[in-house]
């Protein structure tokens, strides 16, 4: 909103007001904001909090001062989904259809994760929200997600001659089923939609829907992979705030014209706005940090946990960095692996044997690492570290390609 205000003021020749036209300099702004609003707020929120008797029940899974974090106030995502929202709102072009999407993605997990909150605290229901409506409340934004991207005209990509690209061109061009009418990929399309005709009245329907899965499936699986990571105070937080940090960083690039051209990736016009809700959202990771770091005063929640996963699934997305996914959200994909893994093995040698065995002492992965004997403090930074270095390797995809 304060972008408009001063795109006026600047017509009026008013000084300093043509400073919000440079996205760094509202990006900067957006970071700044999220840190006082996530810190200012956080008190007040905690204190609310503890007034409510909002506080987490723990059952005691043996875990070295596990029972000591008995009655600490959850929720605390709606203070980083208020720190994304508000600077976003301030200094974004709302009219930036990757900043709606963006904005609907925060609001619409963030929701879904206080009713499961909700529900485990308040009405003393220890299941919260059944698995099966978190998981259409998933697949629901993921449907939102993909059809927005495939429908919406202002979702376009350019060659770097500057010619526009629909959503459905550009996965055509970035992946081929069909070059001078020669399918190349004939495993992929059914043989009688290969002749031309069929596959011009088919074809754009069959990439679509194959799209829209595929977003369902990334969201799906990142914010179940974010909320399972929340099990340490600031594991997630700073987890995710290196994760939006390259983000931000492969946004500012593909939405440069020269940039994208120099790195030969693809090209977005108007990405430049999502860099600034990228910076919103470090910031709020960052300053919940100021509250959650061990030993934490405040838990995020399912209702900050589902965001922010969600929040990373559609940035990749709608950036074209889905296949980085797995490199870049390696820490969210290990611990929900060791899940995964764990509970299928229990139940093959239960199956098989009578009795059932577990591979690790207990899953998630930073479970198992405190029954070794870590403290929770080294499991975290180390984790962060493991994180940096997926992000690092990540950035560096960008020469390697």
């Amino acid at each position: 909103m304060l972008k408009y205000l001063f795109e006026y003021l600047n017509e009026l020749d008013f000084p300093g007001a043509g400073m919000f036209q440079y996205i760094s300099f509202r990006a900067g702004m957006a970071a700044l904001f999220s840190l006082l609003i996530t810190i200012t707020l956080g008190k007040k929120l905690i204190n609310m909090l503890r007034k409510f008797q909002l506080g987490e029940s723990i059952r005691d899974l043996g875990l070295d001062g596990q029972m000591e974090k008995q009655g600490t106030p959850t929720m605390g995502g709606i203070i980083i989904i208020s720190a994304i929202v508000i600077p976003t709102l301030l200094f974004a072009d709302l009219s930036n259809i990757y900043v709606i999407l963006l904005l609907v993605s925060a609001l619409w997990m963030g929701s879904i994760g206080f009713i499961d909150d909700y529900l485990k605290i308040k009405r003393q229901n220890k299941e919260g929200l059944r698995g099966k409506f978190k998981v259409i409340g998933q697949v629901g934004l993921g449907l939102f997600v993909g059809l927005t991207l495939v429908l919406n005209e202002d979702v376009v990509v350019q060659d770097m001659a500057g010619e526009a690209y629909s959503q459905y061109e550009s996965i055509v061009t970035t992946i081929p089923f069909v070059a001078n009418n020669e399918f190349q990929y004939d495993w992929l399309v059914p043989g009688f939609l290969q002749e031309p005709f069929l596959w011009g009245w088919f074809g754009e329907n069959f990439v679509n829907l194959i799209y829209i899965l595929v977003v369902i499936f990334i969201i799906t699986s990142v914010s179940n992979g974010a909320n399972i990571t929340d099990g340490l105070d600031g594991l997630t937080a700073g987890t995710s705030a290196i994760i939006g940090l390259t983000l931000a960083i492969f946004a500012y690039l593909s939405g440069n014209a020269i940039f994208s051209n120099y790195l030969n990736i693809m090209f977005i016009p108007n990405a430049g706005e999502i860099v600034i809700f990228c910076t919103a959202f470090v910031g709020a990771c960052i300053g919940f940090l100021w509250y959650n770091s061990y030993p934490a005063q405040v838990f995020m929640g399912d209702t900050g946990s589902l965001s922010l996963g969600g929040i990373i699934a559609v940035l990749a997305i709608v950036i074209r960095k889905e296949l980085l996914i797995p490199v870049l959200c390696g820490v969210f994909l290990i611990e929900i692996l060791s899940v995964i893994v764990q509970v299928s093995y229990f139940k093959y040698t239960k199956k098989r044997k009578g009795e059932g065995k577990r591979i690790l002492l207990m899953s998630p992965l930073h479970h198992h690492y405190q029954k070794r004997g870590l403290h929770e403090a080294k499991i975290v930074s180390r984790f962060w570290t493991v994180g940096i270095l997926l992000a690092i390797f990540t950035l560096a995809t960008l020469k390697i390609r």
